[in-house]
């Protein structure tokens, strides 16, 4: 029994989505302009959609999963399910103006043109705030909208910011933070739902193996106490002793978050020749 999954045809969460896939040791026999494709070594079949008809695909059990932006999500299916996050394509929607216009509230927005792809988030955002506003739907690039003279502002995806600025256009608000999620279909089936759970498996050790290091360090014995209460490692660290009298070779796991804090820390505490390498999989 295949599992049907959908991911963007096209883009950067095309790329990301692939990736995770193949670190989870999924391979796809993919094809030049495919909208389907089946993985070779797992009982998964591949449906490249456009990202805003995933959510429909979804709701009609046309693919069983979906990897998808969770502002898509909230946008046009706040019903379906979220398996996952994924940490990896992660952005911001949020409301800009130009630049040269003075903000000081969302109550501004009272009565403006807002141009956007996002109109519900929008909706919802405002009226939890009490602002009425007039949307102006645009399915396509919607930064341009100010400098021509259909709106007054715009509420878009921001990633790195560059696009707004290079349009002369300020961040004023984020409604929302997103990022790439695992979905699921309402009516995926029981079999089907056993072998989401396998893919969860393999998800959840490449996302923990993705946020640690493996850290190798010299440790002499008469520091080494305090030198293991700095360390955050699965359950303990592992001490072995070295061929030179007094010191002690320490293995350990940190998370990526906390890693420079920690590094510093060992250092100050007496620990040497720190070697630090990544993790391919994390299986906990």
């Amino acid at each position: 029994m295949k599992i049907r999954i959908a991911i963007q045809k096209s883009g950067r969460l095309n790329e990301d989505s692939l990736k995770i896939l193949k670190d989870c040791g999924i391979s796809i026999d993919n094809g030049k302009d495919q909208l389907k494709a089946n993985s070779r070594n797992f009982p998964l079949e591949v449906f490249y959609l456009r990202n805003g008809d995933i959510p429909q695909y979804l709701r009609d059990g046309v693919v069983d999963i979906a990897i998808i932006g969770e502002n898509v999500l909230i946008e046009k299916g706040e019903d379906i399910e979220v398996a996952e996050k994924l940490g990896f394509s992660k952005c911001k929607v949020s409301l800009a103006v130009p630049k040269s216009v003075k903000y000081d509230s969302v109550k501004d927005f009272e009565g403006k043109r807002i141009a956007t792809s996002y109109p519900n988030t929008v909706r919802n955002y405002l009226e939890k705030k009490g602002v009425k506003a007039d949307l102006h739907i645009i399915s396509g690039s919607v930064e341009i909208a100010p400098n021509i003279g259909l709106a007054d502002a715009i509420c878009d995806i921001v990633s790195s910011g560059s696009t707004l600025f290079k349009n002369n256009l300020k961040e004023v608000e984020v409604m929302l933070k997103s990022e790439a999620v695992l979905a699921v279909s309402p009516k995926i089936s029981e079999e089907r739902r056993a072998v989401l759970k396998k893919i969860q498996f393999r998800i959840k050790s490449v996302l923990q193996a993705r946020q640690s290091k493996y850290v190798l360090m010299n440790a002499p014995n008469d520091k080494l106490d305090a030198i293991l209460e700095l360390l955050p490692g699965m359950r303990s660290p592992t001490v072995l002793p070295l061929a030179e009298e007094g010191w002690s070779s320490v293995h350990t796991v940190i998370n990526q978050d906390k890693f420079w804090e920690v590094i510093d820390e060992l250092k100050q505490a007496g620990a040497e020749g720190i070697l630090v390498c990544p993790i391919e999989k994390m299986v906990l």
